[in-house]
């Protein structure tokens, strides 16, 4: 017996109800639709938006996430084609956060996108009010943000998970989830491990690598397959953490 669609089981629905869920049809016979529906009232942050941010920002919007706010000072390199979702000759020298806009709309085009040409650091942390998101992902390059990020969030009592090195990788299959105080192999989560004890900071959800940098020179090496797949398990979580149960 071939099995009803969720859109022909629910036919008897107003047509713009339908039409407005139709592109998440698939998803709704996964986790329901009274869970998209809290997925398209959540706001998520997405700070660097970048070969993991990138691929971080399209899932959660291809998940119905209501409203995205991508924040990146950068411009799209020809450097940056070999990883980055939104790097094509066409995109090259155009802000990121303005291409990533582009992209997520083209997608959903009821999502609400904010976009913020900043790198965000201790100095420009002020300017970004966390507090009025339900989840933010640290997809940013430099140790000293993702501090700021887990500082800010951890005392504003937001959901908060990193990314910790994808650079100098090969194997896809070896990132994990877990307590940052958890972590092992890892090179930027040894940093972040000892600079968080400091900050008195006792736990942090990341996404890490137990793969042994296939080298340690600069600058930071990169391929295709490998970011993209670190930026999709952040969404992931995202997603698993904010429907109702969490898939813990």
């Amino acid at each position: 017996m071939m099995i009803q669609s969720w859109m022909e089981q629910n036919s008897h629905w107003p047509k713009r109800y339908k039409l407005m869920n139709e592109q998440f049809q698939r998803t709704i016979e996964l986790i329901g639709i009274d869970n998209i529906n809290i997925l398209k009232n959540r706001r998520v942050a997405v700070f660097g938006v970048g070969g993991v941010g990138g691929h971080a920002a399209e899932a959660l919007c291809r998940s119905a996430i209501g409203a995205i706010d991508v924040f990146d000072g950068d411009i799209v390199d020809i450097t940056n084609i070999n990883r980055q979702l939104i790097a094509t000759h066409k995109t090259i020298g155009r802000n990121k956060v303005d291409v990533i806009k582009e992209r997520l709309l083209e997608i959903n085009p009821d999502i609400v996108i904010n976009a913020y040409k900043i790198f965000y650091l201790p100095d420009t942390a002020d300017d970004v009010n966390l507090s009025c998101y339900d989840y933010v992902i640290d997809a940013v390059d430099t140790i000293t943000a993702k501090l700021e990020l887990a500082v800010r969030c951890k005392a504003l009592n937001v959901p908060l998970i990193c990314s910790m090195g994808a650079a100098n990788k090969l194997d896809a299959t070896a990132f994990e989830v877990a307590d940052i105080y958890e972590t092992s192999v890892c090179p930027v989560a040894r940093i972040m491990r000892k600079e968080l004890r400091e900050r008195g900071i006792d736990s942090l959800k990341v996404v890490y690598s137990k793969e042994v940098p296939v080298k340690k020179e600069k600058p930071p090496s990169s391929i295709s397959y490998v970011p993209p797949v670190a930026g999709l398990i952040l969404a992931g979580e995202v997603i698993r953490d904010l429907i109702d149960p969490p898939l813990t």
